[in-house]
């Protein structure tokens, strides 16, 4: 098909367990901070560029070099200062784009991303061009990356989830056959479900076979980014791109610390892992909300404030007891902490796991007071971390009266 040289990659590194390692391709550099009110500058995007590297990505998207002198010089320092990880950059179809992107950051560990348009809706209402001169312009500027000596070269296909299988198969094999040796396969709008995206890239497989790479790139529209690229991997894609946090256009993109929580939990399941270092992911996400000046959602899966706590009596109970009654996903693994917050659902078990701490013995009687004082009446509706109540339960036992909460 092609006599490309293929990049090398450890996406299809086998262990011993027989699972199949996903390549991890960020892209919240590009996709996650072309969204509003994500921008950041170039030393901002370097900084993020070298935690995300840490975390052991294999590419990352610094960004669209010919959309401005800031991508530009963001991509340059980026290219500079990667150690490990490839770097990608966002090119149109045109020459001029992978000239501003060599130019930026030369050719070595360089993957450059065309874009290509895959549905006939975007050729029509947004282009205004044929399929033949889509499938051209395409096969044109791979031709020519190529001939710069660039080390890789991808062909994103934008709504190919809407596109027609006759186009989507012409571009990828003409593309393949030019020299392109990645292709992300983008369900753009957000509108596949898995079966649907499984068998879009079951289909994009039968035609680039391996050492031909597939990615997926999911997009949170109707909440299934994560599952989509999930079926996706296991239709047989060889990577993954998503951002941390989910952060991208509109409801933003499959979340990268969700993919790397469920391929290292599911790895038996889905015979698929990362090589993504998860105790390190919240603190990376901890920086890119401050560089945007993202709030920390309070129920997000693995990164929200209450992820790993609980305010349910009945929760509470099974957690004090044993912590895997109610904690599938294990905070510590995340580097975060567990969090019981006391509030007028908690129950009496709590109260005494707290008198038990302390060495008191509390008859009921007692024992009802210190609850109707310090949780069923206590002022104000919300809850309070579980050592706060302590402190409090605490005074009022060695001043012999119920203290009142603190509002």
């Amino acid at each position: 098909m092609t006599s490309a040289t293929i990049p090398t990659t450890t996406a299809s590194r086998t262990p011993a367990d027989g699972a199949r390692r996903v390549a991890v391709f960020d892209t919240t550099l590009r996709d996650g901070e072309q969204a509003p009110a994500n921008a950041m500058n170039p030393d901002q995007k370097l900084d993020m560029a070298l935690r995300i590297e840490a975390l052991g990505a294999d590419r990352i998207e610094a960004g669209f070099p010919a959309s401005s002198p800031s991508e530009f010089r963001a991509t340059r320092l980026i290219s500079e200062k990667l150690t490990r990880a490839r770097f990608t950059t966002f090119c149109r179809a045109v020459r001029q784009d992978v000239d501003t992107a060599v130019e930026a950051g030369g050719t070595r560990n360089h993957q450059v991303q065309i874009l290509a348009t895959g549905s006939d809706l975007h050729l029509e209402h947004k282009r205004g061009i044929t399929r033949q001169e889509c499938v051209a312009e395409v096969v044109d500027t791979v031709t020519y990356a190529r001939s710069l000596g660039v080390e890789g070269i991808s062909v994103g296909i934008e709504d190919a989830s809407r596109g027609e299988y006759e186009l989507l198969r012409t571009i990828a094999e003409e593309s393949a056959a030019a020299g392109a040796t990645c292709f992300v396969v983008a369900d753009t709008s957000g509108h596949q479900t898995p079966d649907q995206y499984a068998a879009l890239i079951s289909a994009f497989r039968t035609w680039l076979p391996a050492p031909l790479q597939i990615a997926t790139h999911c997009h949170e529209d109707f909440g299934l980014s994560l599952a989509n690229a999930v079926a996706g991997l296991q239709a047989g894609a060889d990577e993954v791109q998503a951002t941390l946090g989910g952060i991208g256009e509109r409801a933003g993109n499959t979340p990268l610390e969700e993919v790397a929580a469920l391929l290292a939990y599911k790895r038996d399941h889905l015979g698929l892992y990362t090589d993504i270092d998860l105790t390190a992911m919240y603190p990376a996400y901890t920086a890119l909300r401050e560089i945007i000046g993202l709030v920390e959602p309070r129920n997000k899966a693995i990164f929200g404030t209450y992820a790993f706590g609980t305010a349910a009596g009945i929760h509470q109970q099974g957690i004090l007891r044993n912590p895997a009654t109610y904690e599938y996903v294990e905070p510590a693994r995340f580097g975060r902490e567990r969090s019981i917050l006391i509030g007028r659902h908690s129950g009496r078990s709590v109260l005494r796991h707290l008198l038990d701490q302390l060495g008191a013995e509390v008859d009921e009687e007692r024992l009802a007071e210190l609850y109707r004082v310090h949780i069923a009446e206590r002022p104000g509706g919300d809850c309070e971390n579980i050592a706060v109540v302590k402190e409090r339960i605490a005074a009022s036992l060695a001043n012999g009266v119920e203290a009142p909460a603190r509002t």
